[in-house]
């Protein structure tokens, strides 16, 4: 072999050593990452029992009920509520709900009469059925909660569901069920302290804020089995 072609094989593998060099250091650094994210310090402690007593409307639940509970309040009306429901939520669901370690409950906490009236018309569409749409109302968030007319444009994203105009209206006059939701809040409020939305429940500490699918890692791997 010619000492031109020596030289370029020698080049060749020496270039070959760099990239494998700077491949390794790439996934050193993404782990070191991932292993530095810690879970996010709790606002307060709360006593999960009170957490966890019933109210007057059924609990709006997914996984099984043996899971670490994870208790959301969340607001219709609120993006960062919205974007948990869009981005988090669903990575959430598929690595501890669908999996029977967690099991998640939403619950209402209405901000203003918006949010009382579209969680009101979500009961409507039936206790089975809320969780879902809610997801839905959350995915047409921007179409009828900053709107000029807000109403119309619910009723309007609401029409997947079934619920028809003049069932909508009939149940915008149920003020049993309207006190039920505000109570919702009213009872988070006194209880659990909630200022905002999303706040999250786990283990009888209290997490204000929109948390990411690292933070609930950092959160629930040292509690599930």
């Amino acid at each position: 072999m010619s000492n031109g072609a020596v030289a370029v094989i020698a080049a060749l593998l020496s270039s070959a050593a760099r990239a494998l060099a700077g491949a390794t250091l790439a996934f050193a650094l993404v782990g070191a990452a991932e292993a530095d994210t810690a879970a996010p310090a709790p606002e307060h402690a709360v006593d999960m029992a009170a957490v966890l007593k019933p109210g007057v409307l059924p609990e709006l639940t997914l996984g099984d009920a043996k899971g670490v509970t994870v208790v959301e309040y969340g607001s219709l009306t609120c993006s960062h509520c919205a974007a948990f429901a869009r981005e988090v939520m669903p990575k959430l669901k598929a690595a501890y709900v669908d999996t029977g370690k967690v099991h998640f409950i939403f619950r209402e906490f209405s901000r203003n009469p918006l949010d009382v009236g579209a969680f009101v018309l979500a009961r409507c569409v039936g206790d089975d059925k809320a969780l879902a749409t809610i997801d839905l109302l959350f995915a047409q968030q921007d179409k009828w909660a900053f709107v000029d007319k807000p109403l119309e444009a619910l009723l309007t994203a609401l029409r997947p569901t079934g619920l028809s105009r003049d069932s909508a209206m009939a149940c915008l006059q149920d003020q049993a069920k309207a006190k039920a939701v505000s109570d919702v809040a009213k009872t988070a409020s006194e209880v659990v302290k909630v200022s905002g939305t999303p706040t999250f429940v786990v283990n009888g500490q209290v997490y204000g804020g929109e948390l990411s699918m690292d933070e609930f890692d950092a959160i629930l791997k040292p509690l599930v089995k």
